[in-house]
């Protein structure tokens, strides 16, 4: 049997305490106000506390509930400075790793699922799992043939899992809301369930793997593994060297970070006109920094993971989003609103004032109004604090916006890779990838400019 508590009874217990241990400690945190104490001290320890015990609920159920964690984990540098650091050490901590299978149940799994002489498949096998995550964990092997390969192998009862805990979760979303500042989790909760049967076919997931790997092939700036076999529970593809990036978000140098956040806001915008997929699981565990001499295009490139939750797009990215945010940097508020309001951006009901809904979105495209923008952790704060005050004029008017269903996993794919620039502290050329691969945004002769400096300038 798998270590993944996979009864209904067994998760929704440990999940029920999450609740149950944050009215706990509001309670505990009006009694120290009332003692004294101020209530942004009791307020920072009670945030500690609250992310500590559900980052660990979190990450030792995985299925659904690691889902949600990792989801989470790019948006910790929009939490104050003051709470950041345990965040960040509980998140990072599952983006790259879980609760391992004891190895027993691998060879169970792939006796069952390749048939009881899967071994002469290849030449080496190691039990030992080299990454372990949501609904299934990575082990590293020699194919028969010599080439080095990643079994990515799912947990027996992931389904159930990840159904379940998704299902408790929504239930009780409301209470998880104020962990991250401006961030409506319900929805995020529903997307992530709504996905939840393309996650768990593997079928899908190496067709879209696939698709990309072919046209990625030989790219100077993207390395996708190929697929070299797939079958029920097990997908077996090129194992792919690197640097995971978050160990460049840990300890890489201030150019490492740029190049990485550069490839990867490259990666974003030209993969969905060049594969009609877009990649929807963007946390630093998926990414990494593939070395020079993997592929002989004689410097690093974006090496990119996990192809079991993507957006189809066939036709790349709506053109409509490149037009709006070139309107927006140009200030044409009355174009911008009709825009919106085209595409169902602006309710019905609603009657907004133009200008005031530029200004709204002024923030937002922010990094595309200037040559190179330095993300951090500060701007992303501020961005969410300015959505999360109930005072602010644009919380009040975000509430009376609508995001129709169709941009709902392009919005939150965007916000997420925000999240990982942030966290990077990256310096990057954003209008320039714009420019190079967002239909609708490039005026005459701008994509011709960009083109011509090259791959990775």
């Amino acid at each position: 049997m798998s270590d993944l508590p996979r009864k209904a009874v067994t998760r929704t217990a440990k999940l029920a305490t999450l609740p149950l241990s944050f009215a706990g400690r509001a309670t505990w945190g009006l009694g120290k106000r009332i003692g004294g104490r101020s209530a942004e001290l009791v307020g920072n320890e009670l945030q500690q506390r609250t992310a500590e015990q559900l980052f660990s609920v979190l990450g030792q159920l995985k299925g659904g509930a690691m889902k949600l964690g990792q989801a989470l984990s790019v948006f910790e540098s929009a939490l104050p400075e003051t709470v950041a650091g345990p965040y960040r050490a509980a998140l990072t901590k599952l983006q790259e790793a879980a609760p391992p299978m004891p190895a027993a149940t691998v060879r169970a799994a792939l006796d069952e699922r390749l048939g009881e002489g899967w071994r002469e498949l290849f030449l080496e096998f190691d039990e030992k799992p080299a990454a372990a995550a949501s609904i299934g964990q990575v082990h590293r092997a020699v194919w028969h043939d010599g080439r080095e390969v990643a079994v990515k192998i799912q947990y027996p009862g992931a389904g159930e899992a990840l159904l379940a805990d998704l299902t408790q979760l929504g239930r009780f979303a409301r209470v998880l809301g104020p962990l991250i500042p401006g961030m409506d989790i319900k929805p995020l909760i529903e997307e992530l369930r709504e996905r939840a049967a393309e996650e768990l076919d593997y079928g899908l997931e190496a067709e879209s793997q696939q698709i990309c790997a072919e046209a990625f092939r030989d790219d100077p700036d993207v390395a996708v593994p190929a697929v070299i076999r797939q079958q029920k529970e097990v997908l077996v593809s090129e194992w792919l060297p690197g640097v995971p990036l978050s160990e460049v978000i840990a300890g890489g140098s201030q150019e490492e970070r740029d190049l990485a956040g550069q490839l990867l806001t490259r990666f974003l915008f030209a993969g969905p006109a060049r594969t009609g997929l877009l990649h929807a699981d963007a946390h630093p565990g998926n990414f990494r920094i593939v070395p020079a001499d993997h592929g002989g295009t004689g410097r690093v490139r974006l090496g990119v993971l996990d192809f079991g939750a993507v957006n189809r797009l066939p036709g790349g990215l709506p053109p409509v989003i490149g037009r709006t945010l070139r309107m927006t940097l140009d200030g044409r508020a009355e174009e911008v609103y009709a825009h919106l309001t085209a595409e169902g951006f602006v309710k019905p009901s609603a009657e907004l004032e133009p200008q005031a809904v530029l200004e709204w979105l002024l923030p937002f495209v922010e990094p595309a109004s200037v040559p190179e923008f330095a993300f951090s952790r500060q701007w992303l704060r501020e961005q969410a604090g300015r959505l999360a005050d109930p005072r602010s004029p644009a919380q009040q008017l975000g509430r009376r916006m609508n995001l129709p269903p169709s941009y709902l996993l392009i919005h939150r794919v965007t916000l997420s890779t925000l999240g990982v620039l942030c966290q990077l502290g990256a310096r990057v050329r954003v209008r320039d990838e714009l420019l190079r691969g967002l239909p609708g945004f490039a005026g005459d002769g701008e994509t011709v400019a960009v083109e011509a400096e090259g791959p990775g300038a």
